[in-house]
């Protein structure tokens, strides 16, 4: 069976406001993503923190930048 992959990247923390239930809010966020995608035939697959090192910039010179977490959920759906 093959399948093709799509990755969309989230953010690592969401903000939420006073009136919203933060011990769900993430469930909801990304019930929301995962059923938007669904609808467009995509099959919710998993989700992964990714690490990112960024290379310091010119107005950074000679430091360095640490490492950045990046959240990304995949899907995936037959050929």
């Amino acid at each position: 069976m093959m399948f093709e992959y799509k990755m969309v990247q989230i953010p690592p923390n969401i903000s939420v406001d006073r009136k919203t239930n933060p011990e769900t809010a993430a469930a909801n966020y990304l019930e929301k993503i995962v059923n938007s995608y669904a609808s467009q035939g995509w099959e919710f697959y998993r989700t992964d923190t990714i690490g990112v090192q960024a290379a310091a910039g010119c107005l950074n010179a000679g430091q360095q930048n640490g490492p950045e977490a990046y959240c990304v959920i995949s899907f995936r759906k037959q050929k």
